[in-house]
């Protein structure tokens, strides 16, 4: 799949990102004109004002907006695999939720429960201001 390039001003976008799942690395590899548009689109998306860490949350915001839970889960493991710390991540379900409903936001909650367990349980015991 093609690399993006930085723009003038814009942070490169993070080498250190999770593997792709099993399925979709198959999938692209059966089908590398789908995965090659689906860069194109991607790229198109960037182009614009917003920074690299803004645009990972409003697509996980997006996402939420949308239920589409594999989207949410893969990109909450890349917004941490880019430093975007969990804490900024979770806010997200709160300003969701009176878009999308409560029962729909305790789903998205659910769906960063993996995370929240494989960052440090410091973040968990602090108490809330």
């Amino acid at each position: 799949m093609a690399k993006k390039t930085a723009k003038a001003g814009q942070q490169a976008p993070s080498t250190k990102l999770p593997k792709a799942p099993k399925p979709y690395r198959e999938f692209v590899a059966r089908y590398p004109g789908l995965a090659r548009a689906w860069d194109s689109i991607n790229e198109a998306g960037a182009d614009g004002p917003l920074d690299p860490r803004t645009r990972r949350l409003v697509k996980i915001a997006a996402s939420m907006g949308a239920m589409r839970e594999g989207a949410v889960r893969s990109g909450v493991r890349k917004a941490v695999a880019e430093g975007i710390p969990l804490e900024q991540i979770e806010q997200l379900v709160p300003l969701v939720a009176g878009t999308i409903g409560l029962p729909s936001a305790v789903a998205c909650w659910s769906w960063l429960r993996p995370e929240r367990k494989s960052v440090s349980q410091s973040f968990a015991t602090r108490p809330r201001t």
